[in-house]
């Protein structure tokens, strides 16, 4: 690596944070999105969900504390989702408008991370919308990653090392101070997987400005339950089945304008239109002129699950969620004997058959890195955390 090595941002470079891409005349009516399918007018903006509203909506079998594996439906999204199958199964599914489940699922997501939903593109895996943005960094970048990290964050960069891209790895705990002048992109979990660790996003974003390294972040085990602020950083990912609630098979992406003007629509098909049901067919090349342009097209049934999950964890409201979480997992952990902290998602050293012993009794954890990890979410009761509590301090 040269001295004089290309900056990310010659490439992919910063043009201020997101700003309305349309004319002011235009209304969410008039602005182009999903093609023919509009969103339901009123319908994910409906507040005020308690939540023991909210609760009922669920139907765990006692003892799930497995949200950082995959999240459970609420009734609404199951509902949804058998009423198209069934319509597939008797051959009058309308295919077309499924894309309104998806073009529902885009605007709540973009209101519960804070972001313009221009801003907003859709995918199926964290690792396929980071590959544009992967493949478009210039040869003899450098790349900050946690040590720790998600191989889906972490393998696109190391897949780059054939064109001399240097992944820099680092302890998740340290990252900001790792941020030097030579690196070009920072990319972290804002709440890592196996640990629960919430990265301190101020620390980072700042030493990233002051250097002008972007940053790119995964929400996948943050979104749904810590609130926050997507247009902080640079670019996002986010799965969509763990603490959003939805099937797997659904995620996002948010991009300030300036890097995704630079990126290549590799992946591009008739979803990516600018107008979706006019694209099935030929040329010229005639992208949406936002976020959409780096569409995948939506796996139908995916994105009808999704719509309604995002719009209950958005009727209950982030900050509830988070207030609910926090306190199940800090009394989890105090029980323990061990220090409370920030996360929802708690890992703990247990004995060595802790984690059977959980299982014969019904709780259902994951262990990761030789520890069990237990996480909390809306759906879970005290009676879930008392069920752990009884095996684990037997």
């Amino acid at each position: 690596m040269t001295a004089a090595k290309p900056r990310v941002q010659n490439v992919i470079q910063r043009h201020g944070r997101r700003g309305p891409q349309y004319d002011a005349r235009e209304t969410p009516e008039t602005r182009p999105h999903d093609g023919a399918c509009t969103l339901v007018p009123g319908r994910a903006r409906i507040r005020n969900v308690d939540l023991t509203s909210a609760q009922a909506q669920f139907e765990p079998e006692p003892g799930w504390l497995n949200t950082a594996s995959y999240g459970l439906p609420p009734t609404s999204a199951w509902t949804e989702l058998q009423t198209a199958l069934g319509t597939w199964r008797r051959g009058v599914l309308p295919w077309e408008m499924t894309g309104d489940s998806t073009a529902r699922a885009r605007s709540a997501f973009a209101r519960i991370v804070g972001v313009p939903e221009h801003d907003v593109t859709i995918g199926a895996q964290v690792s396929q919308l980071l590959g544009p943005m992967a493949a478009a960094l210039p040869e003899g970048s450098t790349v900050l990653v946690p040590q720790e990290e998600f191989t889906s964050m972490l393998f696109p960069w190391l897949a780059q090392s054939m064109r001399q891209v240097d992944v820099r790895t680092v302890p998740a705990a340290e990252l900001a101070k790792h941020i030097t002048d030579d690196v070009d992109m920072v990319a972290f979990s804002l709440v890592q997987s196996a640990s629960g660790e919430v990265a301190d996003a101020d620390a980072i974003v700042a030493a990233a400005a002051e250097t002008g390294a972007m940053t790119v972040v995964d929400l996948t085990q943050a979104a749904g339950w810590l609130p926050l602020d997507a247009s902080r950083f640079d670019a996002t990912v986010t799965g969509a089945y763990k603490w959003l609630l939805s099937p797997r098979g659904s995620a996002f992406m948010t991009t300030t304008p300036g890097l995704r003007d630079r990126l290549t629509p590799n992946q591009a098909g008739w979803f990516a239109g600018e107008d979706v049901h006019s694209s099935y067919y030929g040329p010229p090349l005639r992208l949406a002129r936002d976020a959409r342009r780096l569409d995948i097209s939506p796996a139908w049934f995916s994105w009808v699950g999704t719509a309604p999950a995002l719009e209950l964890i958005e009727q209950v409201g982030v900050e509830t969620i988070y207030q609910h979480d926090l306190a199940l997992a800090n009394r989890f952990c105090a029980a323990l004997g061990h220090e409370t902290g920030d996360s929802a998602i708690v890992s703990i050293d247990v004995a060595p058959d802790a984690a059977e012993r959980l299982d014969t009794a019904g709780v259902r954890t994951a262990v990761r890195d030789g520890r069990v990890r237990a996480s909390f979410h809306l759906y879970t009761t005290d009676d879930d955390v008392d069920l752990a509590l009884e095996v684990l301090t037997r």
